[in-house]
């Protein structure tokens, strides 16, 4: 696959079909991987039932991690969605719509490779939207004492993986594995299969299940010794004429990818299942003997950490010590604003997509005379007129003679006041371009900050017309 902007959303660039059994059902599939816009995310559609539902690939959708990891919503149900997740987080793929024609997603060979090799065949489509990453500034940690599981995410700059597994095995030891980056999945870990031990699989065939198991999909490792009558049993459920067990103590005469694949298989499970997350992080990610079920809990107090703290991450430091970018008297050669109305003191940060100003409120604001005089909170209506302001500057900036011309503001939607603003109180006021700036039609995101807790926020679309001719 061509190299991607990790900065970028991605989606594929066209459709693509994957067909094969279900592990545990047994039922053919046919899967296709859909285009899906910005922001779309990663969504499952069961087009077999009437309603055609749609389930998202959410960690708080998810049902069952008896056997794999399985989701349900909206009477949509899919199954074993762990391999494809991986291979879609692996390549970087943002936002596709997977139709299904069953209940699980196909098992092919046990790993996540042919999804890897569809998705490379189609090949991604990078998008006009930004990938917001999430950098943790603490550690977060899960532990499960009866299983043994320890799991720990700690603050990195990149996204990084370190996988122990230890079943108290003869054949397996311990083992670990390492994914240094995303760019390495494809190669290191997608071809990697799934494994389980002799006595598993004996009691899922007494249970009738993986109905779609073959001897090639899956490293079945013996633990204990086997008769010739059992070797035959399995290979009649199998149906294959013999089976016999390798010296290394791996059942089928398999070969092994890797010495380690059962350790970088189950490092693939943590990617597909953290995928679930919702948002892309930065994180190392260190996982002692993890399975689905801790690897969802995990991912669970992952997401509910970011939801708790995501705006966090937005907030723009405000060092008074630090020169500004624009002064007082640089802000009057751009907006057309005065007193008792120009409502931004000063610009801190500038780029093409982003503005930030400051303003400081006292208590000798005129506004203050009339609105609240024995409680003095400052006007909704003014904070967005702040917002706008820095919003103007971020709109002229992209201008090469601001001073000719005004922007006037057309819309304003989601507007929400969530905290006062008082005298005293230092608004740090945000804008962010949602889109290129095209005829002269600037859409933004704008949010006021007073220290760390947003207390304004508001989509606003303004434009920018020419009012004054050079001199």
């Amino acid at each position: 696959m061509e190299n991607l902007e990790p900065q970028n959303q991605h989606t594929l660039k066209g459709p693509v079909t994957i067909s094969g059994v279900g592990l545990h059902t047994g039922a053919q599939v046919n899967m296709t991987l859909k285009p899906a816009p910005p922001g779309f995310g990663i969504k499952f559609q069961r087009i077999d039932l009437p309603e055609q539902p749609v389930v998202k690939a959410d960690v708080d959708y998810v049902v069952d991690t008896t056997r794999s990891t399985t989701l349900e919503h909206n009477g949509a149900r899919v199954s074993t969605i762990e391999h494809i997740m991986a291979a879609l987080a692996g390549t970087g793929i943002d936002n596709v719509l997977v139709e299904l024609n069953g209940p699980e997603i196909p098992i092919m060979d046990g790993s996540a490779q042919p999804f890897v090799e569809v998705i490379d065949e189609v090949g991604a489509h990078q998008q006009d939207a930004k990938k917001i990453y999430y950098s943790l500034d603490t550690n977060i940690s899960y532990y499960d004492e009866v299983k043994k599981v320890e799991m720990v995410a700690l603050p990195a700059v990149d996204y990084r993986i370190t996988c122990l597994i230890d079943f108290n095995s003869p054949v397996l030891g311990t083992q670990h594995a390492n994914l240094k980056g995303l760019q390495e999945f494809s190669k290191e870990i997608a071809p990697c299969r799934t494994f389980c031990f002799l006595h598993e699989l004996e009691y899922q065939l007494s249970l009738n299940l993986i109905k779609g198991g073959d001897i090639n999909n899956a490293i079945v490792v013996v633990d204990r010794p086997v008769t010739e009558e059992e070797l035959q049993r399995l290979a009649k459920a199998f149906q294959r004429e013999k089976i016999s067990v390798q010296r290394e103590g791996i059942l089928n005469n398999i070969q092994l990818r890797f010495p380690n694949e059962p350790a970088r298989h189950k490092l693939l499970d943590v990617v597909g299942d953290l995928a679930l997350v919702g948002f892309p992080i930065k994180a190392h990610i260190i996982a002692n003997r993890p399975g689905h079920a801790s690897n969802v809990e995990f991912a669970k107090k992952i997401k509910q950490y970011i939801k708790k703290n995501k705006h966090v991450r937005d907030i723009p430091t405000y060092d008074p010590n630090q020169p500004a970018i624009f002064d007082l008297r640089r802000i009057e050669k751009t907006l057309p604003h005065r007193y008792p109305f120009l409502l931004v003191d000063k610009i801190i940060d500038l780029t093409d997509t982003q503005v930030v100003g400051i303003k400081n409120v006292t208590f000798n604001e005129y506004f203050f005379q009339g609105h609240f005089p024995g409680n003095p909170v400052m006007p909704g209506v003014l904070q967005i007129e702040a917002l706008a302001q820095a919003g103007g500057i971020l709109a002229l900036n992209a201008v090469p003679d601001p001073e000719n011309y005004d922007t006037y503001f057309l819309k304003i939607d989601n507007c929400k006041f969530k905290q006062k603003v008082l005298p005293g109180d230092t608004m740090i006021l945000k804008m962010e371009l949602l889109s290129p700036i095209r005829r002269g039609i600037v859409e933004m995101r704008g949010t006021v900050f007073v220290g760390n807790k947003v207390v304004t926020e508001a989509d606003l679309v303004a434009q920018i017309i020419k009012t004054r001719e050079g001199k």
